[in-house]
């Protein structure tokens, strides 16, 4: 049996229709809206066939795994950082692949400027898929469009996440044309881990997004940073720390679960190993070395 949804860990974001009519009345939602968004990881058995298609264009993103989409009675293969645009009203069927379904970002688009964005995509009912050669910035977008989406429903959230789907068909737009330059692999890497910072570290995930293999790309990682990406990713996440424990009055307990540290006893561990002192002794002496000193 196919399902449509309910994968551990998704995000599922869908406007209520009423509030779809209302935003396409108005500017600038009704040149670009999203009306659903989401991220399915892992998505064994998921699929949807619609045989009349969406009343919405579908733009669906492959991290990892894989999947297939029918169309016009052709099927096409969807794999790791490939998009698939499926334009509104075509009848359609999708499907994870049944040995390593998909992790995909998803999303529901409509308004006045979605023709001429997807005419500059260039993808089309026969040849509806396409590498993303910078997939680390387009997942950034659908992340930010399931953010404002999950923040409320108000015309300012709307909006905001308009703008980042209107800005992640430009980047595929800009893709297809020849002269595109995608940032260095690595450069990306490093900008995905500082914005997942609590994150668990997932080599052959990283690897993938950078177009390595998981060797290759552990090495390149090394000889750019001069760190493995476990001591890159702790760094960072001690970095973090320091500026919690300077700047909050969060616990030790607290600022360990925001960079990715369940069990504060080993982030002090961590902590001790980078700094040199544990993370109680670390705040303590800031407080000293800050506190306001009388006048002489």
């Amino acid at each position: 049996m196919r399902l449509r949804e309910g994968f551990p860990g998704q995000r599922l974001h869908v406007l209520p229709r009423l509030l779809v009519k209302q935003a396409m009345q108005r500017k600038p939602t009704s040149r670009m809206l999203v009306t659903d968004a989401g991220y399915f990881p892992h998505a064994a058995r998921h699929g949807r066939s619609r045989a009349a298609g969406a009343g919405e264009t579908i733009v669906i993103m492959c991290a990892d795994g894989g999947g297939w989409c029918e169309l016009a009675g052709v099927r096409h293969d969807v794999g790791p950082n490939e998009v698939l645009i499926i334009p509104a009203g075509v009848p359609h069927s999708y499907y994870a692949a049944a040995d390593e379904p998909w992790s995909i970002w998803w999303l529901h688009i409509m308004g006045d400027d979605v023709p001429d964005l997807l005419a500059a995509v260039g993808l089309t009912v026969a040849a509806p898929t396409a590498p993303i050669a910078d997939p680390l910035r387009a997942f950034a977008f659908a992340e930010s469009i399931c953010d404002d989406l999950a923040r409320d429903e108000t015309a300012a959230s709307l909006t905001a996440a308009a703008g980042a789907a209107w800005h992640l068909l430009a980047q595929l737009a800009a893709e297809r044309d020849g002269r595109w330059v995608a940032r260095e692999p690595i450069a990306r890497v490093k900008d995905y881990l500082r914005a997942h910072l609590a994150a668990p570290v997932n080599l052959p995930a990283l690897a993938v997004l950078a177009g390595y293999s998981t060797s290759h790309f552990s090495a390149r990682f090394r000889t750019l940073t001069g760190f493995s990406v476990t001591e890159y990713v702790k760094r960072l996440r001690m970095a973090r720390a320091r500026q919690l424990l300077i700047t909050s009055d969060h616990s030790v307990a607290e600022i360990a679960a925001t960079v990715g540290y369940p069990d504060p006893f080993y982030f002090s561990r961590h902590f001790t190993a980078v700094n040199g002192i544990n993370p109680r002794e670390f705040r303590r002496r800031d407080k000293e070395e800050n506190a306001p000193r009388p006048p002489a």
